[in-house]
């Protein structure tokens, strides 16, 4: 427990530095994802948007772009 709260105090004072290269992590995967003509949602934007200002971790994001993804694929059946 004492090292999750340290773990989440950390990730939530996030540096100027560290915000800057998330932004440019996404942006060569938005620019990765337009050459190969994936379209990219908007809630998976909104997360990534989140996680590169550090107010979800990489894990929550994925947690939440595969529950997303899940429920899509539920009602394509």
């Amino acid at each position: 427990l004492r090292r999750q709260r340290q773990m989440c105090i950390r990730d939530s004072l996030m540096v100027p530095q560290k915000i800057a290269q998330r932004k440019r992590a996404m942006r060569v995967a938005d620019a990765v994802n337009k050459i190969e003509g994936v379209p990219v949602r908007s809630y998976a934007i909104e997360l990534s948007n989140a996680w590169s200002e550090g107010k979800i971790t990489g894990a929550q994001m994925k947690e939440a772009l595969l529950k997303s993804h899940m429920e899509m694929a539920r009602r394509v059946k």
